[in-house]
Order: C-alpha cells, then sequence, then structure tokens
C-alpha cells in the first residue's frame, strides 16, 4: 500500500473518504500516485474507460492527457501498450504479438474473420447507422439474411438501434463499442470516407 492509499481524509459522518487531490504529497509522489490509480483503473476494465471515470480517482487540476502520455512513455518497448478507442483508453498488446498470443492460447484460426458479405453488411451499417434490414436490401439489392446479422450480433459489432420510421416501425442497427475497438477508431467519425451509396 502506497503512503497516498493509506492516507485518507475523515468524512464528516466518520467514514473515510477517496482522496483524489493527495494534497500532503510532494508533487513529484502525488504525479506517480496519480498514473498508478490510472494504470490500475485500466488495467481492471477489459473496455476502454472514459476521461470523466479517469478524472474521478486523480486531482481536480491534474490534466489526464498528460498522465496518460507519461504512462505510454513508461510502456515504450513492452508488448502492450495504452491506446485510445472508442472514446477511451484501454491496454492491449502490440499487434506483433498477436500470433505469439494465439499460439499459447491455442487459439487456431478462430479470429473476427469476416466472409466477403459480412464485411459489406457491417460497412453499411457503420456508414448508414441507424439502419433496418430494409435499408440494407436496398444498398445490397437483395435481403440479407438474419442469420448473417445474429453472427455479426454474436461477435457484438452491432447491435439494435432505435426503431425504424418505416411502416412497422422495424428494428434499426448500429455498431457497438467493440466495433470501434476492434477496427481502432475512436469514433465513427474515423470512418474512411468512400463513395457508399445510401439507402433509397
Amino acid at each position: 500500500m502506497t503512503v497516498a492509499t493509506r492516507k485518507r481524509k475523515p468524512a464528516e459522518e466518520g467514514g473515510a473518504v477517496f482522496d483524489r487531490e493527495l494534497d500532503d504529497l510532494p508533487q513529484e509522489l502525488r504525479w506517480r500516485e496519480w498514473m498508478g490509480r490510472i494504470e490500475a483503473v485500466l488495467f481492471a476494465s477489459a473496455s476502454p474507460v472514459g476521461r470523466e471515470d479517469l478524472a474521478r480517482v486523480v486531482g481536480q487540476g491534474a490534466s489526464i492527457e498528460m498522465l496518460i502520455d507519461d504512462i505510454q512513455a513508461e510502456l515504450t518497448g513492452r508488448p502492450y501498450e495504452l491506446a485510445q478507442v472508442a472514446g477511451g483508453w484501454m491496454f492491449r498488446t502490440r499487434p506483433q504479438f498477436a500470433d505469439a498470443i494465439k499460439t499459447a492460447a491455442d487459439l487456431g484460426d478462430q479470429s473476427l474473420a469476416f466472409t466477403e458479405m459480412e464485411m459489406g453488411v457491417l460497412c453499411a451499417i457503420a456508414y448508414h447507422q441507424p439502419i433496418d434490414r430494409a435499408g440494407l436490401a436496398d444498398i445490397f439489392g437483395k435481403e440479407v439474411s438474419r442469420d448473417l446479422l445474429a453472427r455479426l450480433r454474436y461477435k457484438d459489432l452491432i447491435a439494435s438501434g432505435p426503431r425504424s420510421p418505416r411502416p412497422g416501425a422495424p428494428h434499426t442497427f448500429v455498431t457497438t463499442e467493440t466495433f470501434l475497438v476492434t477496427f481502432d477508431l475512436q469514433s465513427l467519425r474515423d470512418l474512411p470516407e468512400l463513395g457508399l451509396g445510401g439507402p433509397k
């Protein structure tokens, strides 16, 4: 346990409260403690953690970006990195170690491999969301099977969106946070420009 975690300010009702500011520590130790807290929060999370959540564990005047920069600098040369994706930050292994991880975990060819049609539908949803099956049929000129959409759901790449304004108010599809993480996107604004036509 560090000095900072041992020292807690007494709460008005006699309990302990989480000390974000750490005013009793020298500046360098305070910064190191904040870096450690952010690393711990990110390490414990399987999904990206946003700025607001990270800001809850450091002082009000602390720069999340500068803390992240310092953590990233310390990870130089390590097989994992701190990446900014899907509106937050998360730890991930570096791509060059993917084969080693697959071999150790005996994953074989198990991966997010897509058929050409699956990738096409996923792209259509990404660029035109929220979009329903009729909208996808307009784009592809044929019905998109429920099984294909179910496979993309199973991979947690798409989810249900708002009801469509079409008659019957069918469900629409949207991409997920997993989609952003999988394709290393900070947000949908990072999608490359494509000359895709929209649904008729």
